[in-house]
């Protein structure tokens, strides 16, 4: 999986929205594979339009998740929030500005509403968790 800053950077060189897409799919089947038997309501994340399963814990003071969707793009923007979030620590998640690094990306433009919304429920979750420890 690549870093966020790899994903950046291939983002810029990608002027079609198409190669976007295709990029962001083909992302979404790097992410590690998500046990069938958490495929369950309880890993169900609430605000997402799509279905999303995210499993997750720490391991010393690392962040660890897995996540996976029933919907191609859905699962590519998840494998963003893997690249910026998988391996650090809370105080490292706590200080991404999410928002910035979307933007960053480019992707606004070309996503619904629910998909930005469902991403950003994620990365909330994600940073409840880091307050949390």
């Amino acid at each position: 999986m690549p870093s966020f800053p790899d994903l950046q950077d291939t983002l810029s060189f990608l002027d079609d929205w198409e190669d976007r897409y295709a990029y962001l799919i083909d992302l979404g089947r790097k992410l590690p594979a998500f046990p069938e038997e958490r495929r369950d309501d309880a890993h169900l994340v609430p605000g997402c339009t799509s279905r999303v399963w995210m499993d997750y814990g720490w391991q010393g003071d690392r962040f660890r998740m897995d996540v996976d969707s029933d919907a191609h793009l859905v699962k590519g923007l998840l494998a963003i929030l893997y690249a910026l979030y998988n391996g650090k620590t809370a105080a490292e998640i706590t200080a991404v500005e999410v928002e910035g690094a979307f933007a960053k990306l480019g992707l606004e433009g070309h996503l619904s509403p629910n998909r930005r919304n469902g991403f950003f429920a994620v990365a909330s979750r994600i940073r409840q968790l880091a307050a949390a420890q």
